[in-house]
């Protein structure tokens, strides 16, 4: 303050600019940074870089500034009637007196919404699986046909085409058109994927588009667009938006490319690089053709060496041949002498121990008669014990006894009875006579009085 400032301050007086000073550090203390939403109007961007402009809605309006520092890192230029969100912090402009907004932050109203709504879909999804590591598929190493699903008037087509014309031209390309904007895009990219991996046609599937804001891709945050990539028959790269955006779409992708130019860079090797590969594989497979065939050479020279003329070799059989021939007949002779002298020495023994024939028939007569004799004598003994046997059996036959006059006793059971205790009154036994047998009544039993 100056001394006239000073001299008013103590006289209770002071001036505009510690007014305004004091109110605005006032609004400061008392509004902190707050997210305001409105209207952009009267947008001016300064040489300086710094962005003045009115933030108004049906009632009101209030001035806004937003320095170069913090306007550098918006990510868009808000133009006339722009409906955004800002987060500000409210003060005074001092030398004006005018009440105003510093603005630190600004985003496309209902952005927050879009990310809060973003946030929610793509934690379902990620529960649901659909972003697993797993799951994902490796792209394959020779793509011949690549499909792209895109709006056939977007630059980004002309970016993919571009790209592939200029690293692979000799891959063909299938076009699967779409809307990549506005609420019937999600669909129409959906059934797009789906058609392509009803038809497989190509050997990956290219989903993109230009960039833009969370609006213009809030069609790739869409949970039928995830689904029809992650169950695409081949595998999917999505390269939608600039590096720094990221929608589902590149979540459930089995690869993420930052720009629709790096997904036709990934989907596609460079022809330049497969013809090199190329030929240094035909180099290294002459030089291996070359080492083979050196050695094939090496190996019939070695053989060549040692390879005889026909006559030669014919004269070596001839020669071995003979040998063979006087061996054998060694060989055969040798056996039949050893066999002879054998064959003589088992003959002297045979006959040394021939029987004569005369004498042991003499001697067989001679053993003869005495059989014969030793046999009639054992007849004759024999015939003899036989008849005193029969003599014995005979006196010992029940029928001899029977035949004096005596009789068997037998009960009703077939028991033989030999004491009267055996017998009793009134009953009746078989008596056995010489003759045959009669059945009796026993009227009384009388036992003895011995």
């Amino acid at each position: 303050m100056t001394y006239s400032d000073n001299q008013a301050a103590s006289n209770g007086v002071i001036t505009v600019s510690a007014l305004n000073q004091a109110v605005g550090r006032m609004l400061e203390r008392s509004f902190p940074l707050t997210w305001i939403s409105g209207e952009i109007s009267n947008f001016t961007r300064a040489s300086s870089g710094h962005w003045y402009f009115t933030l108004k809605d049906d009632g009101a309006q209030v001035r806004a500034v937003m320095f170069r520092g913090r306007a550098q890192y918006a990510g868009f230029v808000p133009r006339e009637g722009d409906k955004v969100e800002v987060r500000a912090l409210v003060t005074l402009y001092a030398p004006r007196g005018d009440y105003q907004i510093n603005v630190e932050a600004i985003r496309r109203a209902g952005v927050g919404q879009l990310f809060e709504a973003f946030m929610r879909l793509k934690e379902k999804l990620g529960a649901a699986g659909l972003f697993d590591q797993e799951r994902k598929r490796a792209l394959p190493m020779f793509a011949r046909t690549i499909g792209i699903v895109t709006s056939p008037q977007a630059a980004a087509l002309r970016d993919v085409l571009t790209a592939l014309q200029r690293r692979a031209p000799h891959i063909s390309v299938i076009i699967y058109p779409t809307l990549v904007q506005g609420q019937l895009a999600a669909g129409q990219i959906a059934t797009a994927i789906d058609t392509a991996s009803r038809r497989a046609e190509c050997d990956v599937l290219i989903v993109c588009r230009g960039g833009g804001s969370i609006e213009d891709l809030w069609c790739f945050n869409d949970e039928a667009v995830a689904y029809a990539i992650a169950n695409c028959a081949m595998p999917v790269i999505s390269g939608v938006g600039h590096e720094t955006d990221f929608t589902i779409a590149d979540f459930a992708a089995d690869l993420r490319a930052a720009t629709p130019t790096a997904a036709a860079e990934l989907a596609a090797t460079p022809r330049a690089d497969w013809l090199a590969s190329l030929r240094a594989d035909a180099a290294d497979l002459r030089r291996a053709m070359q080492r083979l065939l050196n050695e094939a050479q090496q190996t019939l020279d070695s053989h060549a060496r040692r390879l005889l003329s026909p006559a030669a070799q014919i004269s070596q059989q001839r020669q071995r041949l003979q040998a063979h021939a006087v061996a054998l007949t060694h060989a055969n002779r040798a056996p039949v002498r050893q066999a002879r002298v054998a064959f003589d020495k088992l003959h002297a023994r045979w006959s040394a121990c021939r029987p004569d024939p005369a004498a042991l028939r003499g001697q067989l007569e001679a053993l003869g008669r005495r059989a014969t004799l030793a046999n009639r004598r054992q007849l004759d003994q024999r015939r003899d014990a036989l008849a005193a046997l029969s003599a014995q059996l005979e006196l010992l036959n029940p029928q001899r006894t029977l035949e004096r006059g005596y009789a068997i006793v037998t009960d009703k059971n077939g028991a033989i009875v030999r004491a009267p205790s055996q017998l009793h009154p009134n009953t009746t036994v078989s008596v056995r006579l010489a003759d045959g047998s009669a059945d009796i009544g026993i009227a009384s039993v009388q036992p003895s009085l011995g």
